[in-house]
């Protein structure tokens, strides 16, 4: 099924110059990419996209102990790491990817990699263009520096594409 799916080029994606080879991986599976956003983030924005909803940061901070680490509360950490990626998205311009193909979500989610590049596959963005790590960055006090934002559901792709690009999927 065609679908559209919402990428976002973070700060260390643009300022590590890998924009275009992004961009070329997701086309390379399938993707085309129908709309593009060359931006600084204003924090109205990046608070509803990143929400302190007590799911969405428990979720958050289950990648915390996944990769180790004991926490608290999962969902404290996820607070902590939401504020941290805020902070960082709009540290400095970023690229919003509108793209379209068969099955997108998914497809984008697969050649993106797992969230901590130090555990994502080799061949995906991440695993191949990252090299911090989630211990690493909560160690530091800040957000895993991972490239990319990939939508994580058909859902989720929807809601964020109408909140990046005021469109709705059809």
């Amino acid at each position: 099924m065609v679908e559209r799916t919402l990428i976002i080029i973070k700060p260390d994606g643009v300022a590590g110059g890998f924009t275009s080879e992004i961009i070329k991986r997701y086309e390379a599976v399938g993707l085309k990419v129908v709309k593009r956003k060359d931006m600084t983030a204003p924090n109205d924005l990046v608070e509803k996209h990143y929400p302190m909803d007590p799911q969405y940061l428990r979720s958050i901070g289950e990648k915390t102990i996944a990769a180790g680490q004991q926490v608290k509360s999962a969902e404290d950490q996820g607070r902590k790491v939401v504020s941290w990626l805020r902070k960082f998205i709009t540290s400095g311009p970023i690229v919003v990817l509108l793209l379209e193909g068969e099955d997108a979500v998914l497809v984008a989610r697969k050649i993106t990699g797992f969230t901590d590049p130090t555990t994502a596959e080799k061949g995906t963005i991440r695993g191949d263009l990252g090299t911090d790590s989630i211990l690493q960055a909560n160690q530091e006090g800040r957000p895993v520096y991972n490239l990319i934002h990939a939508s994580g559901s058909p859902e989720e792709a929807e809601k964020e594409i109408k909140l990046w690009f005021g469109l709705k999927i059809q």
